[in-house]
């Protein structure tokens, strides 16, 4: 019994948004307000989550993510000036550098267009 437990292979199901699916409005309002030092990691996490070629595994984390960034009540609330987006990107760039290896040039290339757009005055 023993042995055959150890043989076996762990199964994760997951059920991953597809860009048709997931409204990009939401985060894009956040992100007007928060400015673009948050908006740069959380475009990153966005489209690294929205890319097919992401595994699904990561793209939930990826999603927790981003779903932590638009509560408005975490550990510090987004309405407090100074500190309420900094748990945020703490979040965020966090798991950009957990799962460095899946962000490649063309990612990152669509999130600093989406930036630029956001932000163009700089």
């Amino acid at each position: 019994m023993k042995e055959n437990y150890k043989t076996q292979e762990k199964i994760y199901d997951a059920e991953v948004l597809d860009s048709s699916t997931f409204d990009e409005n939401i985060i894009i309002k956040i992100l007007i307000k928060a400015g673009r030092t948050i908006a740069k990691p959380a475009l990153e996490v966005l489209e690294m989550a929205l890319d097919p070629y992401t595994p699904a595994q990561i793209r939930v984390s990826l999603m927790a993510a981003l779903a932590y960034l638009i509560m408005p009540f975490d550990l510090f609330p987004d309405f407090m000036p100074l500190v309420g987006f900094s748990d945020d990107f703490v979040a965020l760039t966090a798991v950009l550098s957990i799962w460095s290896k899946y962000m490649t040039p063309s990612i990152r290339a669509r999130a600093e267009n989406k930036l630029n757009k956001l932000f163009p005055f700089f």
